[in-house]
């Protein structure tokens, strides 16, 4: 379940669209929903991350943990 004022806020102060925010949230989801941590360990966080970067990539989105 998804806030939409909370991913509204939340994609502002992150400089992203909204588009690009829901994206990476529903992409975030999916992959927590097959199994996907990164809560575990370093290790398992960046296999997430990257893995979130490849899809979004895939799907047209710029990577959401760029600065």
């Amino acid at each position: 379940v998804l806030c939409a004022p909370v991913v509204a806020r939340e994609a502002a102060e992150q400089g992203k669209t909204l588009r690009q925010h829901y994206a990476h949230l529903l992409v975030h989801g999916a992959l927590h929903a097959q199994g996907w941590d990164h809560e575990t360990s370093d290790a398992d966080a960046e296999a997430m991350e990257a893995r979130e970067i490849d899809i979004l990539t895939r799907l047209g989105f710029p990577n959401p943990y760029a600065a």
